[in-house]
């Protein structure tokens, strides 16, 4: 990756927050210009209110991902209108007001963008995709990454371990956040 290209980059994060693994995203990131995005699930924010404090003291922002891990295209509209409301209260429980809403796995079902719209959120999805769940090594991450990181770039990552994990931890999501973070510190 070149240098000049890594603060341009958008690192989000998904399926956070997690007691291990958020605090070592955050301080790979410490010193570093970058600013991520954490899209995290609610009942993890109710249970670890302090990691999503922590997240947003270090200057990082904090998104909708859901409540529950529900594929929009494997529930009715009903039940993601209920896990999404779900999700909006708890994250208004903490103090955040999101305004982006990435879905689980990303997919929508024809209904979701009218239940973005009615909580005023910005359906968001990625660039690239790392594929950190499957438990690859942050140097194949970087390496498949590598031709398709420009400018404005949004990296898709994982602080949390999510139901299709293949993984036993998130060691090579935040090894691969210290690359990209030690990169953008020497641009």
């Amino acid at each position: 990756m070149a240098p000049s290209l890594a603060g341009s980059l958008e690192l989000t994060f998904e399926d956070g927050p997690d007691p291990v693994w958020t605090p070592a995203v955050l301080a790979a990131l410490r010193g570093s210009p970058l600013r991520a995005t954490f899209f995290v699930v609610a009942t993890r924010v109710g249970e670890h209110p302090e990691l999503v404090a922590a997240v947003r003291a270090a200057g990082h922002s904090v998104e909708l991902h859901c409540h529950r891990h529900l594929r929009h295209t494997e529930a009715d509209r009903e039940t993601i209108e209920r896990d999404t409301e779900c999700a909006l209260r708890v994250l208004h429980g903490a103090g955040i007001r999101p305004r982006r809403w990435r879905t689980p796995d990303g997919i929508t079902a024809p209904w979701t963008p009218e239940i973005a719209a009615a909580h005023r959120l910005e359906l968001c999805g990625w660039d690239i995709d790392t594929n950190d769940w499957r438990g690859h090594r942050a140097e194949r991450m970087l390496a498949e990454a590598g031709p398709s990181l420009h400018r404005g770039a949004v990296v898709l990552l994982h602080d949390g371990r999510g139901p299709d994990d293949t993984r036993d931890d998130c060691e090579e999501t935040v090894r691969f956040a210290r690359r990209i973070a030690a990169e953008a510190s020497a641009a």
